[in-house]
């Protein structure tokens, strides 16, 4: 099956901002009726307008300020995944994904469908963002995408390669190679030092000790860590532990990077801070990014396009002003009232009489 065309992206990732809402994105406001007032706003919401015809403009996006996200339209495809599944089972059991029925049974006999058919594309230097519910499938997908969990069905494609199809020794290399992956919890290891610890993926490929060090100070100069090169991770926050864990992957200069929630776990400014600087790393380096969240916030400031999932489907792709206005169904709906509702708020008197548009249906929102 061929997978679904990436919508067309327009310029380059340098022009990007830090704001946290989607560019121009002028949403129908609804009806004017007594409520909360403007003290009701939902935390970090971000300030809207309101144009003399009631519509509610939403301020630009730092990622969709350029009408389209972070690649050009002529870049190519680096990731495709195809129709790809990952089912728990019990004993393991070969599930037939391509009859419903089986699925159905396997499901009543206990077994979980984490991963549901899913497809998508990502352009290089695209930081595309996958959010959803806890339980939603989203970090299992992202530990699909390089086989720490491995799928049931399906085909996943970096540059060409089928890294599906790939025995012991060549998944290694595309380990070693192709991919880097930032987790939630650092994953640093205590007893070696800052630098020891940016260096280690240098380490495994074999690279000369020297050019170890020096990429992995290159690395920690572009977190602003440098000078914590010799101490140990038990002497650094947080924040600077996960910046470790950026520039362990940026050291390796992999075409592909992987961000399982590397935000959630850190104070509020601290993850405001670290998402400024994830954005200036992408001004220079134009990196391909599969960044997992649950927060909308984080979504609408960092991806060029979103994917929500909701069950282990994907239910819409789009970019973020795409999503804000038009919601594919009540689930997306829900998770973008926060921000429609700000919208409306600060709108105050100016509020539009009619009714939201609803989007058309028919569609599975799947491709933007």
């Amino acid at each position: 099956m061929t997978p679904p065309a990436v919508p067309p992206p327009a310029a380059s990732p340098a022009s990007r901002t830090a704001s946290s809402l989607p560019a121009a994105a002028t949403v129908a406001a609804p009806p004017a009726a007594p409520g909360p007032g403007p003290s009701a706003r939902p935390p970090g919401s971000t300030t809207a307008t309101a144009s003399a015809n009631g519509a509610v403009s939403l301020p630009a996006s730092g990622r969709d300020a350029r009408d389209g996200g972070g690649s050009h339209p002529s870049a190519p495809v680096l990731l495709a995944v195809q129709n790809l599944w990952k089912i728990y089972a019990r004993h393991d059991r070969r599930i037939d994904v391509h009859d419903p029925e089986a699925v159905e049974r396997a499901e009543a006999r206990g077994a979980v469908v984490a991963v549901r058919d899913v497809s998508f594309r990502v352009r290089r230097g695209e930081i595309f963002v996958v959010m959803g519910l806890s339980g939603s499938g989203k970090s299992t997908l992202v530990r699909c995408l390089l086989r720490l969990v491995e799928p049931t069905a399906g085909r996943i494609l970096v540059d060409g390669d089928d890294v599906t199809a790939m025995d012991d020794r060549q998944l290694t290399a595309f380990r070693r190679t192709k991919v880097a992956m930032v987790f939630q919890h650092y994953g640093l290891l205590p007893h070696c030092t800052v630098l020891e610890n940016v260096a280690f993926g240098l380490r495994l490929r074999g690279e000369p000790r020297p050019v170890q060090l020096q990429r992995a100070r290159e690395a920690l100069a572009r977190v602003g860590l440098e000078k914590w090169a010799g101490r140990y991770p038990a002497a650094l926050s947080g924040g600077m532990r996960q910046r470790v864990g950026i520039a362990r992957a940026l050291a390796r200069d992999a075409d592909l990077l992987l961000m399982d929630e590397p935000f959630s776990g850190l104070d509020p400014l601290i993850r405001r801070e670290l998402q400024d600087e994830l954005l200036r790393l992408q001004a220079e380096l134009h990196k391909t990014i599969v960044f997992i969240t649950h927060d909308l916030q984080e979504a609408l400031r960092l991806g060029d396009r979103l994917a929500i999932m909701q069950a282990g489907r994907i239910v819409q792709v789009g970019r973020p002003r795409e999503i804000i206005q038009h919601p594919a169904d009540d689930y997306v709906r829900r998770f973008v009232q926060d921000v429609r509702e700000a919208a409306a708020l600060a709108a105050g008197p100016l509020r539009a009489a009619a009714p939201e548009p609803v989007p058309a249906k028919g569609g599975t929102g799947l491709v933007p």
